[in-house]
């Protein structure tokens, strides 16, 4: 996590950040120390994919041998240098005793962040260095004390970065580099008339590019540090050269990217003031269904086949990491696709944590339609509407979106063919992050009760069940001239 170089605003709430991932790591360790003393029956499945970790959160992570007690341990102090951004997943281990160092990878991204050279283009860059750290107790003491070191002395990694000991011109010491700091707030008329603050805000240099483009980027370095709850954020050790500031909000939609080339010298200290993100908005929310974060974990995921069930990932936050959990929504829909019901419907038990394909009968694969009901008391007919598509993930996948008529000749939008995450077959609940606005016109709305139709066009792949997408959340806009500004609660 980069928060951990230079976020002295906030150490409260990081030092809580850390314990609920090293808390994680805790059932890891525990789980696989009883695979190595008791054998394996009792795991079903257990694949490296079931190991994947954010790379804001990938600090320290290895092993324990029972016999005899002793821990290998890998700790990576920053994320300079790892492609994709802080919230690019990467693989930690393979199953057995096998510890990755993740640098360049297209896992859970695709094509997109596959490192391509143009002929004769002049490319390098440096990757770590990262710290191996082995240690041992002796046999009366409980080999967990081997985990609690290894976090020691992963803190002890991260304050002494950037290492002083390579000599290499390409690696910049600490006088070497420069430091970042500002505030950013939150500019939303129909949330408030003032600013609000950016809240733990994920803020972060990037090389120049689009908005966004950070989570595709592998060719350069990135730096990234988490806002306090006020929206001050400070990014230390930062290699000389020219960024972009890059930033999103957790509960807000969209990117945040400074309109000012950002250049870093060796020992600058650059206060950009105050910055104020304006998310994309038309008009007040009329409903909405899940949480904006980047993520599908807040929605329905169901338990998995027995037969394919990891002990590690019962009663576990992230149980989405159970292998097989797409095939389960042909059991829970065998003849008729989701239905949600705004003002009914309950998105954490309603909404499906993926929207995949059927498997039909002859083992062949169709793609699905949801659809979400909502009513309007009067249709306003001085403008458009907006549907906002935040979408965690897509592999291989077509969006459609139609109003109140499903056998209508063309949809109303199309996202077209998008997406290689490849985030269902990988137990992930994201990949790469995608934004759509729809437009929709007054027209094609009733007074009464109105359906949106979420049709997932395709499955003809080579692996048709793993296709499909993962929504982040949506959001219904009344018209800008609408009266109201109040916004609603996540429904």
């Amino acid at each position: 996590m980069d928060a951990f170089t230079g976020l002295e605003y906030f150490e409260g709430a990081l030092r809580w950040r850390i314990k609920g991932i090293l808390l994680r790591y805790i059932h890891n360790v525990a789980f696989r120390i009883g695979a190595l003393c008791c054998g394996l029956e009792a795991r079903k499945v257990d694949d490296k994919y079931q190991y994947s970790c954010e790379n804001k959160d990938l600090r320290v992570h290895g092993w324990i041998c029972k016999d005899p007690t002793v821990g290998f341990w890998q700790i990576t102090p920053s994320n300079e240098f790892r492609s994709g951004g802080l919230s690019k997943q990467n693989l930690t281990s393979h199953v057995g005793p096998y510890n990755l160092a993740m640098f360049l990878s297209a896992h859970y991204a695709g094509e997109d962040l596959v490192l391509k050279l143009q002929p004769n283009e002049p490319w390098k860059k440096v990757f770590g260095p990262i710290f191996m750290y082995l240690n041992s107790v002796s046999d009366e003491n409980d080999p967990l004390h081997l985990w609690e070191d290894a976090k020691n002395q992963m803190m002890i990694e991260v304050e002494s970065w950037p290492y002083n000991f390579p000599a290499s011109e390409d690696f910049p010491h600490d006088d070497q580099r420069g430091r970042v700091s500002g505030r950013l707030q939150i500019r939303d008329r129909y949330l408030s008339d003032q600013v609000i603050s950016a809240s733990y805000a994920y803020v972060g240099l990037a090389p120049p590019g689009d908005v966004g483009s950070w989570q595709r980027e592998c060719k350069g370095y990135q730096f990234w540090a988490t806002a306090d709850a006020d929206g001050y954020f400070s990014i230390n050790n930062i290699r000389c050269g020219s960024y972009n500031l890059y930033a999103w909000v957790p509960g807000f939609i969209g990117d945040y990217q400074h309109d000012v080339f950002i250049t870093i010298t060796a020992g600058c200290d650059i206060d950009l003031g105050g910055l104020v993100f304006k998310p994309p908005r038309d008009g007040p929310t009329l409903w909405e269904i899940g949480i904006p974060d980047r993520s599908s974990a807040e929605f329905y995921i169901p338990d998995p086949d027995p037969k394919y069930i990891n002990k590690l990932y019962v009663n576990h936050p992230d149980r989405f990491r159970q292998y097989g959990l797409w095939e389960r929504y042909a059991d829970l829909y065998p003849d008729k696709d989701l239905v949600y019901t705004v003002g009914v419907s309950d998105y954490r038990k309603d909404w499906f944590f993926a929207q995949v394909t059927r498997k039909l009968s002859d083992d062949t694969y169709q793609g699905t339609t949801w659809q979400i009901k909502f009513k309007l008391d009067l249709v306003d007919p001085s403008g458009s509407y907006t549907l906002r598509l935040a979408l965690a993930t897509a592999h291989i996948s077509e969006l459609q979106v139609l109003v109140n008529d499903p056998k209508t000749s063309s949809p109303l939008f199309s996202t077209g063919v998008i997406g290689h995450d490849n985030t269902i077959a990988r137990h992930g609940i994201h990949g790469l992050y995608r934004l759509y606005n729809v437009e929709v016109p007054c027209t094609q709305l009733v007074n009464g009760n109105n359906t949106i139709f979420l049709t997932q066009t395709m499955a003809s792949s080579d692996a048709p069940a793993l296709q499909g997408i993962m929504y982040d959340y949506i959001r219904f806009e009344g018209p800008s001239s609408s009266n109201s500004k109040k916004q609603t609660g996540f429904v």
